[in-house]
């Protein structure tokens, strides 16, 4: 290397922004000092070493940015220097210093893998340009592989697809509780897919190792659901020829998922909480209490916060299994995610059915994102099924959807028509928006109520007076009008 002229060391600058961290190789110690000195007050970090291999061991112990090395030097040659870190390191590039006229030397520092070359002799400006931008390129190409690692993991969030914005909220609470203990209630309405967000919790957790344990609170009658739960021993009732561990029990190590726990009678609620603040489960028929450890994941289609103040779901209970709340979107608040979805759908059943069907017409799409989709991914994957089932060209068309698709017309308050006529009154412009809100949040009041800038009884007065409640919170009967 050589020494920087007397001009541009004048005319230096000292620039605070950090532009990344050098490793400095050559053989002259005179030549790495002055160059590491001269590197620190143009904003770069630097260190260095008078041989290759000290370098190359270096390298492996502290992070580096950029290395610049020498390429005549005694023992191991920077362009041997140059190889070993393109194989070992290929994250971070390498300038190498030749003398002037060594171009056959330069082209072969290339194509041995390093980034850039500078000549013999040099100013130290174009040497700290060229390294900046060394540097530069080292974070475009971590960023470059920040994104496909992020494009990774959204690939490992199970069967989930999606890209808006409603979903990428639900993707960044599981990321952030997955590794902790916390319990977790899952809502969403029906066809939202609820399971597969509690098998992207498990899977990601320390417990993934461990079994998953599903079970449907609403599938089975309230003993046939306290033996599956808890199991029983042996004589517990009829049929009960031997002794069973309960699913709390044979979830241990992993995570147990309770789906629909707002059908779960009133009887299993209360023996529900106790399991959950013991942390052991007694088997029908037993007079023990068996410890397990499990993660308890719950989900819901139901407003519990009103089941709550209706006196149908425990409140304790409630705020047990309440820890930290993930909301599984309706597919109409999802955007163009129906399209994702739906070209999933659809490869999945022309490789399922051997059909040739490959995609589908923007007619269709545009039915497809036009419709409410109350059934929501559930009933979106049976419309597909069904269409490319009945397909008879490589592109579904609007014919090949259900009828209920094909003769869909979004709803909608009419505000600004010139025909008085057409107009409405307040009232029924307010009934009408409410009950479509009602409609759009899936039923669930606590929601509705908050949209509309309401509190929850408020809400429940004015779905009376239009004949809409199932009931009202516990003490709204007191409330003046």
């Amino acid at each position: 290397m050589t020494t920087e002229s007397a001009s541009a060391t004048a005319n230096t600058m000292k620039d605070d922004r950090p532009k990344g961290r050098v490793l400095i190789v050559d053989d002259d110690r005179a030549m790495c000092e002055m160059v590491e000195s001269a590197l620190k007050r143009r904003g770069f970090g630097a260190a260095w070493k008078t041989s290759a291999d000290e370098g190359l061991k270096l390298l492996g112990n502290e992070e580096f940015d950029v290395v610049v090395t020498d390429l005549n030097m005694q023992g191991t040659s920077g362009l041997e220097l140059c190889q070993q870190v393109v194989a070992n390191r290929p994250d971070v590039p390498v300038v190498v210093v030749t003398a002037f006229g060594s171009m056959e030397t330069a082209i072969g520092a290339i194509r041995a893998g390093a980034y850039d070359f500078v000549t013999k002799p040099f100013e130290m400006e174009d040497l700290a340009l060229t390294l900046e931008r060394a540097t530069q390129h080292r974070a475009l190409r971590e960023e470059v592989k920040r994104l496909r690692q992020a494009v990774s993991d959204r690939q490992r969030f199970n069967d989930m697809i999606g890209a808006s914005s409603a979903m990428e909220k639900v993707y960044d609470l599981i990321g952030r509780v997955a590794e902790t203990e916390a319990t977790i209630l899952i809502t969403g309405e029906s066809g939202t897919g609820k399971e597969l967000v509690a098998r992207a919790v498990h899977n990601r957790s320390r417990r993934k190792e461990g079994p998953f344990v599903a079970i449907n609170c609403a599938a089975m009658p309230e003993s046939l659901l306290e033996s599956e739960l808890f199991g029983h021993t042996k004589g517990a009732f009829t049929d009960a020829r031997s002794a069973r561990a309960g699913l709390f029990v044979k979830a241990s190590g992993g995570t147990i998922f309770l789906d629909e726990i707002g059908e779960m009678p009133a009887g299993m609620q209360a023996k529900l909480l106790r399991v959950l603040q013991e942390r052991t489960v007694r088997p029908v028929g037993g007079d023990s209490e068996i410890p397990f450890d499990a993660r308890i994941l719950a989900a819901t289609n139901r407003d519990l916060e009103t089941e709550v103040a209706e006196r149908k779901f425990r409140e304790d209970l409630f705020y047990r299994i309440n820890v930290v709340r993930i909301h599984s979107p309706p597919l109409r608040s999802r955007g163009s995610d129906v399209l994702l979805l739906a070209q999933a759908f659809l490869e999945r059943f022309a490789n399922l059915h051997r059909t040739n069907v490959k995609g589908l017409s923007s007619a269709a799409a545009e039915r497809l994102l036009a419709y409410s989709w109350p059934g929501n991914v559930r009933e979106l994957q049976n419309c597909i099924e069904r269409a490319v089932a009945l397909a008879r060209f490589e592109t579904l068309g609007v014919d090949d959807l259900p009828e209920k698709l094909r003769d869909y017309k979004p709803s909608r308050v009419l505000v600004e028509s010139e025909d008085p006529s057409e107009l409405l009154p307040m009232d029924e412009v307010e009934r009408r928006y409410v009950l479509r809100v009602l409609q759009a949040v899936g039923g669930n009041k606590t929601l509705a109520a908050e949209v509309l800038g309401f509190d929850r009884r408020t809400l429940y007065r004015k779905l009376e007076r239009y004949g809409q409640a199932e009931g009202r919170p516990a003490g709204s009967e007191a409330l003046p009008d």
